[in-house]
């Protein structure tokens, strides 16, 4: 399958990464969250199994212990996925611009720059040991939008994308929001073998009268900039849940979610475009500590691993009794 992405990419034909269904998958539970507590080897295999009956792409947001337990769990279980591996980037400058606050002392920089490359080496290696289940790997998300609280300047992501290129036979990718895409991604989407959008039409103050239409501008804003170069979704989906902090709590719903994700599968799926919902479940270690915070509330299952409504009928059996 590499090969013949790679064949595809370096012939400029456009969109044309294997389609298929493709999910964010991260999978903390109560009382975990990144760098402290990871899910165990069973609790991934759990998500795993339940997530094969629908999904054979999965993006991973790091290359951490939990990033490291998907790829062995994939592998031991012989499940039948392939995986976007992903680098979790620290700030390496300070953005004034960002709301909730991102301005960090030269000394966390310069750590966070070290532990950057550190991640970097840890995909290099896990892409490298599991060549056949990761199929691409992104250097970064989020990491030079505006509001970014964990900017990199864009000369050093394409520092760490010939570096990553060097060392991995894979594609590779970086994941942001469309808008940088369309100005200052420019000089780093020459270094791409294909670029990764985010599109949120509920982060954006859109209804569902005109979220899909708003999400297709997104998405061909970006390829129409770069004619030839392949362009994928890696995270558009709808919160069922809002306290209001940046998402009116009438626009958050399990109702609405479903109907964003039939609307979006069905475009993408008639179009070919990969496209990686956000995202598999909850996660209540995200943002504030209100229990309503939109944040926590994207999975299309519950933090118990229960479905939501658009899930319902494909996973009948595990509804509660």
């Amino acid at each position: 399958m590499i090969d013949k992405l790679n064949a595809h990419i370096e012939n400029g034909s456009g969109t044309v990464l294997e389609h298929g269904n493709a999910i964010c998958y991260s999978g903390y539970r109560e009382g975990q969250c990144p760098g402290r507590v990871y899910p165990s080897y069973e609790e991934v295999k759990e998500d795993l199994l339940i997530l094969a009956k629908n999904w054979k792409f999965l993006r991973l947001y790091d290359s951490s212990p939990h990033a490291e337990t998907v790829l062995q769990v994939i592998s031991d279980e012989a499940l039948n996925f392939k995986v976007m591996l992903g680098v979790d980037m620290g700030a390496e400058m300070s953005n004034p611009h960002c709301p909730w606050g991102a301005e960090f002392s030269d000394e966390t920089l310069e750590a966070n720059r070290q532990a950057n490359n550190d991640q970097v080496e840890k995909a290099i290696a896990l892409s490298n040991r599991y060549p056949e289940i990761v199929f691409s790997l992104s250097i970064g998300n989020e990491a030079s939008v505006e509001w970014s609280d964990h900017m990199v300047p864009v000369d050093n992501l394409i520092a760490y994308v010939r570096k990553v290129k060097n060392a991995i036979k894979q594609p590779v990718t970086f994941c942001e929001n469309y808008v940088p895409w369309t100005y200052k991604l420019e000089p780093l989407a020459a270094e791409l073998d294909f670029i990764s959008v985010h599109t949120y039409p509920a982060w954006e103050y859109r209804t569902m009268e005109d979220a899909l239409e708003y999400t297709k501008h997104n998405y061909h804003s970006v390829v129409n900039h770069y004619p030839g170069k392949p362009v994928v979704i890696t995270e558009a989906g709808w919160t069922t849940a809002s306290n209001g902090r940046g998402i009116e709590p009438w626009n958050a719903s399990e109702e609405l979610q479903e109907s964003y994700y039939e609307q979006l599968l069905e475009w993408t799926t008639k179009e070919r475009i990969l496209t990686f919902v956000f995202e598999a479940f909850d996660e209540p270690w995200k943002g504030s500590p209100d229990e309503l915070e939109p944040e926590k509330h994207w999975g299309l299952f519950t933090v118990e691993r229960t479905p939501k409504l658009v899930m319902q009928d494909l996973y009948a059996e595990l509804q509660p009794r």
